[in-house]
């Protein structure tokens, strides 16, 4: 039982982290920050899509850093994605610079550019404005 207790944990934590994510891309999307802006390598643990009450679905990923938590990762409305031809899956390594915030009290990471081997996404300008 003590095992699963931790997955149990964190399942749930990247539930609630999900619904806020939700809620709080329903209401407005989050403001880039750069004076928060780093850059950090990981390896992809999922691509999620998460369609917003009364909004367009919107793309993030969870990133696994060395022994840190997980970090979430807002890219992009999905159909960005798509229209640049991008996929994430998991294990991909990438290196993300973006603007760490907080929305409703989570950790997330706007991110203004993604590599994933020799292709660099620009998701957004270097003022933080969105590139969609």
């Amino acid at each position: 039982m003590t095992s699963s207790a931790p997955l149990y944990k964190r399942l749930l934590k990247l539930a609630a982290i999900a619904f806020l994510t939700t809620s709080g891309f329903a209401q407005a999307t989050p403001k880039y920050d750069t004076a928060t802006e780093g850059t950090f390598k990981g390896i992809v643990e999922e691509m999620k899509i998460v369609p917003p009450t009364g909004g367009k679905p919107v793309a993030y990923l969870v990133m696994k850093s060395g022994q840190d938590p997980a970090i979430q990762v807002f890219l992009c409305p999905k159909k960005f994605l798509d229209d640049m031809g991008v996929v994430f899956k998991a294990e991909d390594q990438i290196e993300v610079t973006g603007s760490k915030i907080k929305q409703d009290g989570a950790d997330l990471t706007l991110a203004r550019e993604v590599v994933k081997g020799g292709d660099t996404l620009t998701l957004r300008f270097k003022d933080g404005k969105p590139a969609w």
